[in-house]
């Protein structure tokens, strides 16, 4: 058995989600060969080529895969998968996007998100917007695979030796172009990799009262999110939407606030260690997934929070 993984990277540095691909790869068993592809992007290969558990690292690096479209880069797994028996990817925005193309071009069944590898054809993935889950038996010669990031450890990121391999596939699908990109800045941690996150959701009221969780969450050293209901009202970006149709995040801790807990919602956090909940309705159904559940109106009990985290040391 050999796995083809593709490496999520920005042509500079390695996005750690490759990580959870990388373990997930590991349970299957075999050699595991990393896909690098982008434009100068001989600094991330570097990256992927320390992971330990990697065997090969094979970099294409040409002007067509600079930005990652999607069509490019789908094109170019199928050219390469048949020397493999598995092909991975972290079910990040990106490789949502890619991954079912290549199933379709190879005439494969995609299996989506899965949380855990029973053996080498048969994983464990949710269905029902996380209500349950079911185990897959695969029997399709080259098994195409999303693997949910929160479900597996992230693999040493260090240690590695594997070698790295320049290839020279190329070739412009035609069939999309790059226009442009505007990307949000923060200094605050990465929704799906921090390990406090604090959102806000409908009770909100409006998007000129999220500065009241937010001044919560940088004391915390804590990433921001919000309900599918916050984002659609516009109170935030849409890259704040955690939940099934947005990021699935796994913290240590995770505040919700002003969150009635819509099943959509619930399937993105559910899993996390630590969850408390601040709604004035003690009928929500956030409160049935809580460890911890504040009846109070979040106007009061927010403020008075951060007073606290003040009055304790927690300053940003």
């Amino acid at each position: 058995m050999t796995t083809l993984i593709l490496a999520e990277h920005n042509n500079t540095e390695m996005n750690v989600a490759t990580l959870n691909a990388v373990t997930a790869a590991q349970a299957i068993g075999g050699d595991i060969t990393v896909l690098v592809a982008g434009k100068d992007c001989s600094a991330a290969a570097a990256d992927v080529a320390k992971i330990d558990g990697v065997t090969v690292v094979k970099v294409v690096d040409a002007p067509e895969y600079e930005n990652g479209l999607a069509e490019n880069v789908a094109g170019l797994v199928v050219d390469m998968a048949n020397d493999y028996s598995h092909v991975l990817a972290t079910a990040t925005a990106s490789a949502k996007n890619i991954m079912p193309r290549v199933a379709a071009l190879l005439d494969m069944q995609q299996i989506s998100e899965i949380t855990e590898v029973l053996d080498d054809s048969t994983f464990v993935r949710p269905i029902y917007a996380g209500n349950a889950m079911a185990t897959v038996r695969s029997s399709d010669a080259i098994k195409i695979i999303t693997v949910r990031g929160t479900a597996f450890e992230a693999a040493k990121s260090d240690g590695g030796t594997a070698s790295i391999q320049n290839e020279s596939f190329a070739g412009d699908a035609g069939l999309s172009a790059y226009l442009g990109s505007e990307l949000s800045e923060s200094e605050r941690p990465d929704l799906t990799s921090a390990r406090i996150v604090v959102s806000g959701g409908r009770g909100m009221q409006s998007g000129e009262n999220f500065p009241i969780i937010e001044s919560v969450a940088d004391k915390l050293g804590a990433a921001v999110g919000a309900s599918r209901a916050a984002v659609d009202a516009g109170y935030v970006p849409n890259d704040y939407q955690v939940g099934q149709t947005g990021k699935v995040v796994a913290p240590d801790l995770y505040i919700a606030v002003g969150i009635s807990g819509a099943i959509q919602h619930l399937a993105g956090m559910k899993d996390s260690k630590v969850i408390v909940a601040i709604n004035k309705d003690e009928e929500a159904p956030i409160f049935q997934v809580a460890d911890f559940g504040l009846v109070a109106d979040l106007f009061t009990a927010v403020p008075e929070l951060d007073q606290e985290l003040v009055k304790n040391g927690f300053d940003s």
